[in-house]
């Protein structure tokens, strides 16, 4: 048995350290030449030990040969008979010993693997090779077999997706009064205190100077020439952002000459619309600006009569700004003669989120195509003619021409550079409420989850969620009105069916008054009701997610989600009708026992703050349950008539 020790680019001061690791091979030699005589002599009888003993003991670095052994010629077989079949030749007990003597001897390969072993440990503090070499007899374990969490792998993202400009969101502190902003001009101010505005929100003091300074030379030439960067604002529900939109736009338009569509505000419902459209009415008004209202509430002709006018020289365009939905304005690119978007400075989509989710309506390319001529102008004197951007090179800007500058808009503003890039965004910049991510990401998500949440919540809003049985969860609704005594709440369903028939049940149980808002009425109609609610005239108003979005109803104190959103984002929108403008507000949600674990992990990636849990007693639910079984009776009344009249 042999010992190799190779040292690889061992220099002469590895001289010592050599010597060292000689010497504890060789110990550990001995020990195992020790250990395989112990074995061998256990096996032997206790006579033959000594003589075996000394046969066996090896001579240190040679190997023992085993001695050939002469095969013994078979009695009884004739010189020329066949040979008989092979018998299994039966151990002698020599050979039986030899055997186990060489089993406990060890190939210089064990034994080298022994001494690195050995080294090894005592190199690492652990026990003296003594007490090492008794476990290196025994099966080694490389690890244990505990789970260990997977980190997470976090998407890359641009530079100005991961690094925004970081607002307060917060709406009640960091306010900037209205002095402080002088870039306002003066009569803009002057109707902001009229409506009784005294300062800024955080939104709205970082995105209107922003928005300004793109503007300062006039809007039909950027600063200095160049390409204005497209904006993006990610702020909670009720934080400011259309007035942060609005001041700007109105401003840069105050001194144009001829009236031309240099505005477009694209929103995802008619009720949005019409609530945005109002607000530019508002800063308007007394100033050679118009803005048209196009979302399908009126016939085509109507709207193309408030957009052109047709004069003996062709059209006349009667709106600066248009207030538009997708479809309509589709309709009108198409149909409407003189209805031109060539002139277009400002593109501006509120409800981003949502609004990249109905790209395949392909919106967004009739627009932009619309923006810019087909062909370049022929006439080499045309001065500010739009043509379609390419890269920027000093041919390319002898020519300046009029921008188109986007402005996105959201509470739920998607990360997903995949999604963003469907908008052809230049040079984005990002105003968030979030904070910055680390490094070159850190989504909700949002996408896709950052440190503080995937989404940001008014500081005033408290959230809540009442576990409920599904017999009994209209009976939890009237007891949250009846024993909070709101003036006005807002109850969200998830489908038209679901809303209709609670309508009809707390109709039949009495003493709230409840009205119903969802696409069962006409455009005319749901202004009317949302005009009462916020009357006070109705307490209870049970909707769809049609008014989950955008619309600002004043003074609403209480969000009950009827049935759980199915997505983080529709939660968002829907808590966010209330807790309004700094104002403080309740969201509860009633859960079932197979929604509470989905709902409670969702809401917890996006990090919504001090959830609790709102127990209902049986006890105070008791004294309702009379009335509740007439309602019960009365609505399967009202719902067989409405079928027989449906099948009528």
């Amino acid at each position: 048995m042999a010992l190799f020790h190779v040292a690889r680019y061992a220099g002469p001061e590895a001289a010592g350290a050599e010597a060292e690791a000689d010497s504890r091979a060789r110990a550990l030699l001995e020990r195992l030449q020790c250990r395989a005589r112990e074995r061998q002599l256990k096996k032997q009888p206790p006579q033959e030990a000594p003589e075996e003993a000394a046969q066996s003991a090896p001579v240190a670095g040679k190997r023992r040969r085993r001695p050939r052994r002469t095969r013994r010629r078979e009695g009884g077989r004739e010189p020329g008979s066949p040979p008989a079949p092979p018998r299994k030749r039966q151990k002698t007990d020599d050979e039986d010993e030899e055997e186990g003597a060489e089993s406990s001897e060890e190939t210089p390969a064990e034994s080298s693997v022994g001494a690195e072993a050995a080294r090894s440990l005592e190199g690492r503090g652990g026990p003296p090779p003594e007490e090492a070499s008794g476990a290196l007899t025994h099966a080694l374990v490389l690890g244990g077999f505990g789970r260990s969490k997977v980190p997470k792998v976090q998407p890359f993202l641009p530079v100005w997706l991961a690094q925004p400009s970081c607002v307060g969101k917060n709406v009640t502190e960091g306010l900037v009064p209205i002095e402080d902003i002088p870039e306002v001009h003066p009569d803009l101010q002057k109707k902001l205190r009229a409506q009784g505005i005294s300062s800024y929100f955080p939104v709205q003091a970082a995105v209107i100077p922003a928005l300004l300074e793109s503007t300062a030379n006039g809007f039909l030439v950027s600063r200095g020439g160049y390409r204005p960067s497209d904006l993006c604002v990610s702020a909670p529900t009720g934080s400011g952002k259309t007035l942060a939109f609005v001041i700007p736009v109105v401003q840069a338009l105050l001194h144009r000459a001829v009236c031309q569509v240099r505005a477009l505000v694209v929103l995802p419902t008619k009720e949005l619309a019409q609530q945005v459209s109002k607000v530019f009415n508002v800063y308007t008004d007394a100033t050679p600006l118009r803005a048209a209202l196009i979302t399908g509430q009126k016939s085509l002709a109507k709207e193309q009569e408030s957009l052109v006018q047709k004069t003996a020289d062709g059209f006349r365009c009667l709106a600066d700004i248009v207030v538009a939905t997708p479809g309509r304005l589709v309709d009108h690119v198409d149909q409407t003669p003189g209805f031109s978007l060539q002139h277009l400075r400002f593109l501006i989509i509120d409800e981003a989120d949502r609004m990249i989710d109905s790209m395949h309506q392909s919106w967004l390319p009739r627009v932009v195509a619309a923006a810019f001529p087909s062909e370049g102008p022929k006439d080499p004197c045309a001065v500010l003619q739009r043509t379609q951007p390419r890269v920027v090179t000093a041919a390319s800007m002898c020519c300046p021409q009029m921008p188109l500058q986007k402005l996105l808009f959201s509470a739920t503003l998607t990360q997903n550079p995949e999604k963003l890039q469907q908008l052809g965004l230049y040079q984005p910049r990002l105003f968030s409420t979030g904070s910055a991510h680390k490094g070159p990401r850190d989504p909700d998500v949002d996408m896709d989850t950052d440190s503080g949440g995937k989404y940001t919540f008014p500081a005033g809003l408290t959230h809540h969620y009442v576990p409920c049985s599904l017999r009994f969860k209209p009976l939890v609704v009237l007891h949250l009105i009846l024993e909070m005594n709101f003036s006005r709440v807002l109850c969200f369903t998830n489908s038209r069916e679901n809303s209709h028939r609670l309508f009809l049940l707390v109709q039949a149980f009495g003493g709230v008054t409840v009205a119903e808002f969802s696409s069962r009425y006409g455009p005319g109609q749901r202004k009317s009701i949302l005009k009462q609610f916020e009357q006070g005239k109705i307490q209870l108003l049970i909707s769809t997610d049609a008014t989950a979005r955008g619309i600002d109803v004043q003074g609403v104190q209480l969000v009950v989600n009827y049935d759980a959103p199915q997505y983080l984002r529709t939660y968002v929108h829907r808590v966010g009708r209330t807790a309004r403008a700094g104002k403080s507000g309740q969201a509860f949600t009633l859960l079932l026992k197979v929604q509470e674990r989905r709902f409670l992990r969702m809401l917890q990636e996006g990090g919504v703050p001090g959830l609790e849990r709102h127990d209902t007693p049986s006890e105070l639910l008791q004294p309702l349950v009379p009335r509740y079984e007439e309602a019960l009776s009365l609505l399967e009344k009202a719902i067989k008539e409405e079928r027989k009249q449906k099948a009528a």
